[in-house]
C-alpha cells in the first residue's frame, strides 16, 4: 500500500471520530433546537435529532420498523462500500485514488450515522444552511462526508464518460 493509499484509509477513522466528537459537543453544549448564527442569513449551528433517514424519511414509522429498516439498510450499504474500497486496493491500476477517497468518505459517513442509530436510535444533526425562509435539511459531518464522497464518484463517472467519447 502506498503512502497516499494509507492516508486514504486513515480518513475513515478520522472522519468517524470528527463526526462522533462534533455530535457529542453539540449534544452537551447546544440546547435542542437553539440556533446560533455563524453566517447570518445563511448558516447556523442548531441541535436536532433525526430518528428517520435523509429528509426525516420514516421519522413517524414505529420504532421497531424504523430501526430494522434503517440499521439493516445502513449495515448492508456499509458492508458493500467497505468491500468496494478493499477491492479497489487489490485492483491497483483499475481504480484512481479519487475513487478510493470517495469510497472512504462514504464509508466513514455511513459508519458514523449507523453508530448513532444502533446506540441511540437517532442521529444528531447540527449544521443548518438556509437563505431567508428556505432551508436545507439539518445535517452533520457524516452526512457531509457521504455527499462529498458521492459527488466525487459522480465526477469520476463523468470523467470516464468524457474519456470514452474522446477515444
Amino acid at each position: 500500500m502506498t503512502r497516499i493509499q494509507a492516508a486514504i484509509v486513515s480518513i475513515v477513522p478520522a472522519v468517524f471520530a470528527l463526526d462522533w466528537a462534533t455530535k457529542r459537543l453539540i449534544e452537551t453544549h447546544v440546547n435542542f433546537w437553539d440556533a446560533y448564527p455563524v453566517i447570518p442569513g445563511f448558516f447556523s449551528i442548531v441541535h436536532a435529532q433525526n430518528r428517520g433517514a435523509a429528509f426525516s424519511l420514516l421519522n413517524d414509522a414505529p420504532d421497531h420498523i424504523r430501526a430494522l429498516v434503517l440499521i439493516g439498510f445502513s449495515g448492508v450499504v456499509t458492508l458493500v462500500v467497505a468491500g468496494m474500497l478493499a477491492m479497489s486496493f487489490r485492483k491497483k491500476d483499475q481504480q484512481s485514488n479519487w475513487v478510493r477517497l470517495a469510497l472512504a468518505l462514504v464509508l466513514s459517513g455511513a459508519l458514523g450515522n449507523m453508530w448513532d442509530r444502533v446506540l441511540r436510535g437517532y442521529v444528531t444533526d447540527f449544521l443548518l444552511v438556509y437563505i431567508g425562509e428556505y432551508q436545507w435539511p439539518v445535517f452533520n459531518v457524516a452526512d457531509s462526508a457521504i455527499c462529498v464522497g458521492a459527488g466525487l464518484l459522480l465526477l469520476d463517472i463523468w470523467r470516464q464518460r468524457g474519456e470514452e467519447h474522446a477515444a
